[in-house]
This record gives structure tokens, C-alpha cells and sequence, in this order.
């Protein structure tokens, strides 16, 4: 039998390396299913329960394996389901590739003008989110160009592309001898040198960074590749290093200066080093927060981003070196004069990450009712697995991961950084476990985004667990009964109290729903039992779902929050939210650990 378009799309894939395609079926997309089954099933096709999930699968699989992720979809209403993982792709960026199917090309309506049932204007559709590159294959000999193109530059731009094939074109025969659809390169351009700045921007930047007395860096997930380098920098320059979020597992938390996550979601001690710090230098991060960063006029810059057009988003930079972190590192480094600096910043950067542990580890143990969240996060801390993948929704439950979970080499983590849409975490996790079925993964997610989506996927998982030769997933959910990240902007931000109308959410059994899949399920109501759950889930032979019934009332604080601005909310909302008493408790609580002499960590601090 003569091969069809559809059969040279898996093919084509096959040669670049794919090996799992995250989709949903439908109309418009039956004859890649039917190769799909000529293939057997080569590659795996992985059945989401919502294209959104397929998308944002790909995005977990690509940002955990850094390879393309591929998600499928089928056309009209498939397509428009897949725009809000594309967009986590497009702005996180992740090299993903959507494959599309559309109706019949006599019956496209945005090409004869009528209106076919189910369909779109896909390119207009994906006009921004794919905006690098969207292609429609209307012919046979389209194909190889156009998928490869498609790859290509999802591989070399770090964002989403489309391809579009119509029904009846996945299904005619391909008239070309086949080894003109096989012969093309491929791979990600293996091999291809990594860019560098030139000489003298190199040494202009080391004149800034020499010049520093007080020198802070921000390393975001453009430096994954320069771990090394990045320690190495630091101690020359005697530097504490903020870590953007999507930068969380660049380097160790264990090192004494790095001061860990930055932001509204971040840590003091992050806050202090941008706030004091007299020079910065920014490797691979757009970080967005000018607020979080050093004032203007009190900081001398340098940044370093393989992507131009990101540079000098939040920050003036003095020197921006476009090139890739780690080779424009290793030709900084011999520049920069170590030898020659004091040790007094250096110390003091030390000092603050070591009084904010202590700080944390107050706050986490704070009675609440019934159970502290940040205690939650702080108690998986030291449990987590030496090589585990860590995935975060958005919302509270991601502060208490930046600044409760302390990486360690070899961890893996990330979440929605940029575009921070709910329900990510799940299908993250999933993906990941696709990328690596060797390694624990672990979702961390609030009760919005569980009810949003994460309890579907728990079906993909229990479905999909015979595939991954570790088969822990664990997923812990932050039950608070409250969309809580969104009640504290408003209390914060609007002066206003909580809309319950709007905020407060079902009490949703999700244990006793995980069990009924299969999966270890446990629900835990008192503190004293979090340390045995989390053992649970994570000696646990399969997907575990743990469900922590948490307080809404403990405050997300900022990490310069002061007395003024925590007063000036209590006030403003005293006379109508209707946890005012708990939430301005918690506050008080949470707020006076700062102030504390320091203590033992092992000290109880409950009551």
C-alpha cells in the first residue's frame, strides 16, 4: 500500500527524535489516527482527557526533557482548547509543536467564504500565540519543508509553531519516492556553535562587575546550562545570588549565598540583596518586576541573554551580552578579579539567608486552622527525592514553593512562570513523566486549580502508569476552600474583603477520588499527621494524590511587607471580610517572626 501524507507526518517525527505526541481525537484528525495504528502507534500517542492538558503536557515534557514537545489536536473547537498551553509555551519558552487538522480543503470557509460546521479561521487563530510560524500543508510536496521548517524553528526560537493539514490531505498519496521525505537533516542543530558577544563588550562588562563592591546576581532559566559557571562567578565576585522562578533549580539551595526565589512570591533576604547591592548582573532572565529589582540610579548593570529582544525589560542595563550563558561565562570569568575583595558583603548576604531559615521555619510552625500551608511545604523539604522532578500551579500554593522548597543538584522544578495559568501543574507532571519515567514527579496544587483541571488528569495518570518504570506521581493538594491568591490580591491591592460569591470554592472529596481510581489516597486534617503523608505518597507504587485541609486565613506576606501596610489591610478590611479574625491573627504571627531573636529550629513554636 502506497504511503499517505499522514504516514510520512510520523515518519517525519520519528526522524527528529519524537517519541510522544500529547493529544485528544476528533474530527479533522482521522487520518493521522488511522497511521497512527499503521505505525504501531510509533509515536506514542498520549491521551489526555482535555486538549488544554495535551498542550500543557507538551510544555511539561519540553521544559523537562529540554527536547520539542508535540501536542495534536483536531480542528475547531480542538484547536481553540489548545491556545492557553501554547501561550504557557510561547511565553515561558518552550519549543513546542502543535499538529492540527482541519476540515476537507473544499469545505474551508476562510478559503470560499461559507461556514463549515466546527470550523475556524486557524490562522488567524493562531496569528499571535504561533506567531514565528503557522502553515497550512495543502499539498503532498509541502510536507517535508514545511514540518521541518515547523521543528526547526521551534527549536531555534524557543516557541510554539502550528502546522495545519486538512482532512483530505492526510490521506493523499504521496506521489514522490519516499527517501526524498527521509533525507532532509534533522535534529536540532547538533553542532551548531553556541553565540558569544565580542571581545570588547566582554571586557567592558568585566570592568562594571570588577568595579562592584556589593555585587548581586539574578540568574533566571536561560542559565540552566551554566551551573558551573554561575558558582564560579559568584564566588569571584563574592556575589549572594536571587534565583528568578523559573530559574529555581539552576543552581543548589544549599550553597550559603544564594538567597533564593525573587519577587512578590520570594524571600526577604532576595529582597534585601537587589535593595543594598551597588552592581547586578542578570543571566538569562527577563524577570518583569522592576520593584524587585535595585532602584534606578543605585545599581550598575550587566546582563547576559542568548535572546536580544528580551534584553532590558525591568532593568537599565549598562552592558547587555547577547550570547549563551555558559560559553559567554567562561569567557568572563578569567576577566573578573577575584582576589581582591573584602568578605563583609559576602557575610552579610550569608547571614540573611541563614536568619530567614530561621524565620521560615517559625512561620511554618504557627498554629492555624486546622493545618499551616506553609508548614505543608516546609515538611517536604527534606523528604523530597534526591532526584525528583517538582511541578507548581499558580496561585498561594506557589509562594509556599518558592520559598519553602530548598533544591538540591540534581532536582528538577518549574511552573507557569510567565503566564501563570491555573492548572498547569498536573499535566506538567505528567509530561515530565513522559520525559523521564525513571524519576519521581510531584505536583503541588491548590483546590482552584485541582477542580479547574487536575482531577481529570488524575484519570491520565492511573491510566498511564504502566508506562513509567518509577511510577510515583505524587500530587498534593492545598485544600483551603478559597481561590486564595486571588483573596489576598483583593485584600492587599483593592482594600476590599473577600468576595465569597467569587472566591470561596466546594469542599471536594479529592482523596476519596483518587481512591477510586486506584491510586494511595490519603486526606489529612492535623498537622501532627502531614510528615507521615507525605512518606505515604512518596513510598507510595503508583499515583498518589495526599490532600492537606489547610488554612486560607495564613497570608502569602510579600517579602517587604511592613507594619504599615499590614495594618492599613487589616484596617481597610476589618469591617466585612468574614475571616477578619483569623487573617489578621495569622498576619500578626506571621509578621512578628521577623522580629524574634534568633532560636534553635528544632523549637516549638505552636500556640
Amino acid at each position: 500500500m502506497s504511503a499517505r501524507v499522514s504516514d510520512h507526518i510520523l515518519r517525519r517525527l520519528r526522524a527528529w527524535g519524537v517519541e510522544h505526541v500529547f493529544g485528544y481525537p476528533g474530527a479533522g484528525l482521522g487520518g493521522l489516527l488511522a497511521a497512527w495504528g499503521r505505525a504501531g502507534d510509533l509515536p506514542r500517542f498520549v491521551q489526555a482527557r482535555h486538549e488544554e492538558m495535551s498542550a500543557l503536557q507538551a510544555v511539561g515534557y519540553a521544559k523537562f526533557s529540554g527536547r520539542l514537545g508535540v501536542c495534536a489536536a483536531a480542528s475547531g473547537p480542538g484547536a481553540v482548547h489548545l491556545l492557553n498551553g501554547l501561550y504557557d509555551a510561547k511565553l515561558d519558552r518552550v519549543p513546542v509543536l502543535a499538529i492540527v487538522g482541519t476540515t476537507d480543503r473544499a469545505a474551508d470557509g476562510t478559503t470560499t467564504g461559507g461556514a463549515h460546521r466546527r470550523e475556524v479561521d486557524l490562522h488567524a487563530l493562531f496569528r499571535d500565540v504561533a506567531a514565528e510560524f503557522t502553515a497550512t500543508v495543502t499539498a503532498p510536496e509541502q510536507l517535508p519543508d514545511v514540518l521541518d521548517r515547523a521543528i526547526r524553528t521551534a527549536y531555534a526560537r524557543s516557541c510554539p509553531t502550528v502546522v495545519v493539514v486538512p482532512a483530505d490531505v492526510q490521506d493523499l498519496v504521496c506521489a514522490a519516492p519516499e527517501d526524498e521525505f527521509t533525507t532532509t537533516a534533522t535534529g536540532p542543530a547538533d553542532g551548531d556553535p553556541a553565540a558569544v558577544p565580542s571581545e570588547e563588550s566582554l571586557r567592558q562588562a568585566a570592568r562594571i562587575l570588577n568595579s562592584g563592591d556589593k555585587v548581586a546576581i539574578l540568574a533566571g532559566q536561560g542559565a540552566a546550562g551554566a551551573r558551573a559557571e554561575v558558582e564560579r562567578i559568584a564566588e569571584l565576585l563574592g556575589a549572594g545570588v536571587a534565583k528568578a522562578l523559573l530559574g529555581k533549580d539552576v543552581l543548589s539551595d544549599e550553597l550559603p549565598y544564594v538567597t533564593g526565589a525573587i519577587g512578590p512570591l520570594g524571600t526577604r533576604p532576595s529582597y534585601e540583596l537587589m535593595r543594598d547591592c551597588d552592581t547586578l548582573l542578570t543571566v538569562g532572565s527577563s524577570f518583569p518586576y522592576a520593584q524587585y529589582l535595585p532602584a534606578a540610579g543605585t545599581a550598575r548593570g550587566v546582563r547576559i541573554d542568548v535572546d536580544p529582544r528580551t534584553s532590558g525589560t525591568a532593568h537599565l542595563y549598562e552592558v547587555d551580552l547577547v550570547g549563551d550563558a555558559k560559553e559567554t561565562l567562561r569567557r568572563l570569568i578569567p576577566m573578573i578579579r577575584g582576589a581582591e575583595r573584602g568578605r563583609e558583603w559576602f557575610d552579610t548576604v550569608c547571614a540573611n539567608v541563614r536568619r530567614w531559615d530561621e524565620v521560615s521555619g517559625r512561620r511554618a510552625r504557627l498554629s492555624a486552622d486546622p493545618i499551616n500551608p506553609e508548614y505543608v511545604a516546609r515538611v517536604l523539604d527534606p523528604l523530597l527525592p534526591s532526584d525528583a522532578i517538582v511541578t507548581c500551579d499558580s496561585g498561594s500554593v506557589a509562594t509556599w514553593y518558592a520559598r519553602c522548597l530548598r533544591l538540591r543538584p540534581g532536582m528538577r522544578a518549574s511552573l507557569s512562570g510567565t503566564l501563570a495559568t491555573m492548572g498547569c501543574a498536573v499535566p506538567y507532571a505528567i509530561g515530565a513523566k513522559f520525559a523521564h519515567p525513571d524519576r519521581p514527579a510531584i505536583a503541588l496544587v491548590g483546590d482552584g486549580a485541582m477542580q479547574m483541571n487536575g482531577l481529570a488528569e488524575l484519570i491520565t495518570a492511573a491510566r498511564y502508569r504502566g508506562r513509567w518504570r518509577d511510577p510515583r506521581l505524587v500530587v498534593a493538594v492545598w485544600n483551603n476552600r478559597d481561590l486564595n491568591q486571588g483573596t489576598w490580591e483583593m485584600r492587599a491591592g483593592e482594600g476590599a474583603p473577600s468576595f465569597l460569591p467569587a472566591q470561596q470554592l466546594p469542599d471536594v472529596p479529592y482523596a476519596r477520588f483518587a481512591s477510586s481510581l486506584g491510586m494511595t489516597a490519603v486526606r489529612v486534617e492535623r498537622p501532627e499527621d502531614v510528615p507521615a503523608a507525605w512518606r505515604a505518597a512518596l513510598e507510595a507504587d503508583g499515583p498518589a494524590v495526599v490532600e492537606f485541609l489547610t488554612d486560607p486565613a495564613v497570608p502569602p506576606l510579600p517579602p517587604h511587607t511592613t507594619w504599615e501596610r499590614l495594618e492599613a489591610t487589616a484596617a481597610s478590611i476589618l469591617a466585612g471580610d468574614a475571616d477578619r479574625g483569623a487573617m489578621i491573627r495569622q498576619g500578626f504571627k506571621a509578621k512578628v517572626q521577623e522580629f524574634l531573636p534568633g532560636r534553635e529550629q528544632g523549637g516549638d513554636t505552636r500556640g
